[in-house]
This record gives C-alpha cells, structure tokens and sequence, in this order.
C-alpha cells in the first residue's frame, strides 16, 4: 500500500516548530532525496548496461549451442557439373556420389573445387581452395648456403645445369631474342653421394629462387587420388612463389617403368606419375618454375619422363675423378686446422673409389681422430686411418648383409 501525504513523517516538530524552521527542514530533506535519487539513478543506470553485457552473452552461448547441436557438414570435391548434378567425392572414404544444387550454387562451382555437404550430400557452400599442407611445409624460404664453390669436380655438369636453369631465370630475354624455349626440366642421375642434390641448392642459391625440396617417396600414398593432389598442390605452391626451383629426389619412387600389375598401389603410383607429366608439359603455362629431379635408378625410369619437353637435360654425375676428389679434400678441409703434411693428391689416389659424400665423411672422420688424441691439428696419418676405417665398416656391413640375406 502506498503511503499518503499524511503517512509521511515530517523531519520536524509541527507543534514547536516555526514556519521559517518547517520551510529550512523541508529544503535539506528535499536536497538529500534528490541525492538518494540521482545515486539510485546511477545504480539503475549500471545495472541496465551490466543486464545488456549479460544478454549479449546469453544470445552468443545460445547461438553457439545451436551451432553444436547442429549436423556437422563434411568435404568433398566436386568432380564433374552434369544435366542430372553434380558428381562429388567424400574426403576420407572417396565415396561418389550424384547430388542437386541450386542455380546459384551451380554457378560458383567447377571440378575440383572444395565443397561443403551435409548428411544427406547436399551442398551447403563453396569452401576456399586450400594447398596440402605437406606441400606448404616443403618450401624453403631463403636460398639455400651451397654456393658453386662448394662443388668439386663437376665443372662439366655445374655448366649444363647453369645453362638449363639458372640462365632461363637470370636472362630470359636471351631466349626470346634467339626465339627459343628454354629447357623445361633437368634429371640428374648417378650413384648416391655424387653431389646431384648440391647442384641443385647451388642453382637456387645464385638465382635467389624459392627453393622447393620433396622426396619422391612422400608423393607415394595408399589413397587413392592423394599422391595426384599432393603434385598439384605442390606445383600450386611454386606458382605461388615464382620464381621458384623444384628439386624432386628419388624421382624413381613414382616414375618408375610402367607395368601389368593390378595391384591398387602399383595403380596408385601410376596415377600420381600421370599427374606429374601433365603438370610438367600440360596445357596451362607452368611460369617461372625450373625443374630439376635426381635418381640413383636411372635403369628403372619410365621412357616417358624422359622425352624432350618434359627433361630436356639429362645429366650424369658420376663419381668424380682423381683430379675432382683432390678438389673435394680441399673444399672440405679449408675450415680445418691441417697439418703441412697432408697431401691432396696423395689422399685422392687413396680413395681411388670415393664420392664427394665419401670423402666428406672421410674429413670429418679425421677430425674425430685428433679429438680423440687431444690434438687440434689434423695429420696425414689422421686422413689414412680414416679411409681405412670406412673400408672396413663397410666391409663389415657387405658381411652383415649377406648373413640377414
């Protein structure tokens, strides 16, 4: 029940007080109800603005539990646009499946491209497309520290390669003017340790080119269409960052002679091959990307690899002579504290069988020596107990192989 004016308790005396007093008690009353009520003003004011903060929050976390009790939606590719839909395959599963979309929505979409779909593979969205990122984690950002000096021994081989892959990036209107295409590709080829993949981080060095290094064997998947869109995305990434060199090691892996076998692996390899070629020399314009694959199996390639177009330049590395192993002593040693009587052309005649990885092994083996001794100064006598003792570990390991044979 409201109170009256005469349920009100006056802050005076009506019967002693006087007029002027009952005015004066009237006045300081009003003054503090007036500040009780601009304080209580201030609190209602806060208290609105704190319920808003709080209802903003209750529509986010009901928006966001909506969103959870949601179907979740799932990606597929689209692989063909036909008169009856749109043909799609599930990522994960590769189930295919024919589905219909809307007029707009068939506009946005082409093979390849990235969709979203629900439980029934309906299509609710175009997605972005988005690189492998295997293939992303393959570049290199800054130009490899291999320069041209530190290779020995394959001057011939350094030459043709410059004019393969450095010149076309360096001068290209040297190819114009002479009305020419320049060569799309190099394959190196030769035993292991011969200096193919130093050739390469040398090119990308002096040209200041993206560096994009993979193996061979990481293009090798067990589902179907994987190693195909890991080439893709690859190529996607040099075109992305061109200029670019694209160095593929154990080039064998996927690019092996083509044979009858059925097997889903053998067909898997095959495709991812194709799929290789068809970036290589295909109808879209490859831009600023040199080529360059190494092997150890050159026996083993698939013939059509190796036709013009696709590697024009096929060079051998072979292990280098005594002339190029004396060279290579020196270019691992010039960091090293060597005794005066080391002799280079003692040591290339020794290691009569050696590759440039050989003999780098060779050189730090030598050091470890006069570690060991605790000397810093590294001797003849250190070089030769090194080739030595790599002779017989690799004794040991041709006879330890034969047993587990």
């Amino acid at each position: 029940m409201t109170d009256t004016v005469d349920d009100v308790e006056l802050p005076y005396d009506e019967e002693t007080t006087s007029q002027q007093e009952k005015i004066q008690a009237l006045r300081e009353r009003l003054d503090i109800l007036e500040s009780q009520n601009e304080e209580m003003r201030d609190k209602l004011l806060d208290a609105n603005a704190e319920n808003n903060k709080y209802q903003q929050k209750l529509e986010r976390l009901t928006h966001e539990n909506k969103k959870l009790k949601q179907s979740p939606l799932f990606v597929a590719t689209v692989q063909e646009l036909t008169d009856d839909g749109v043909v799609i395959k599930q990522h994960g599963n590769n189930q295919e499946a024919l589905t219909e979309v809307t007029d707009e929505m068939r506009e946005e979409l082409e093979p390849d491209a990235r969709v979203a779909v629900n439980n029934s593979l309906s299509v609710v969205k175009r997605l972005d497309n988005e690189t492998d990122v295997r293939a992303r984690v393959m570049q290199v950002d800054h130009s490899p520290d291999v320069t041209y000096a530190d290779i020995g021994g394959l001057d011939e081989q350094m030459q043709e390669v410059r004019e393969t892959v450095e010149m076309p990036l360096e001068s290209p209107e040297m190819f114009e003017q002479v009305g020419i295409q320049p060569p799309s590709g190099v394959l190196l080829y030769g035993p292991p340790g011969t200096g193919k993949t130093m050739l390469a981080k040398a090119v990308a060095n002096q040209t200041d080119a993206t560096f994009i290094k993979m193996a061979g064997s990481e293009l090798v998947h067990k589902f179907i269409g994987e190693g195909a869109k890991l080439v893709r995305d690859l190529f996607e990434v040099a075109r992305e960052n061109e200029p670019a060199v694209l160095f593929i090691d154990e080039i064998d892996a996927i690019a092996s002679k083509r044979t009858d076998s059925k097997t889903s692996g053998d067909a898997e390899v095959q495709r991812t091959m194709m799929q290789l070629l068809s970036e290589m020399d295909g109808f879209d314009e490859r831009g600023d990307i040199r080529i360059i694959a190494a092997t150890n199996r050159f026996d083993m390639l698939d013939e059509a690899i190796l036709r013009p177009g696709r590697f024009d330049r096929l060079i051998e590395v072979p292990k280098p002579t005594e002339e190029g192993r004396a060279l290579i002593f020196q270019i691992h040693t010039r960091n090293m504290n060597v005794a005066d009587d080391v002799d280079f052309e003692e040591l290339a005649e020794m290691a009569d069988d050696a590759s440039g990885a050989d003999i780098k092994a060779i050189c730090t083996e030598a050091g470890m020596f006069a570690i060991r001794d605790d000397r810093t100064e590294i001797t003849m006598a250190d070089f030769v107990e090194a080739w030595e003792k790599m002779q017989a570990d690799a004794v040991d390991e041709g006879t330890a192989s034969r047993a587990f044979a």
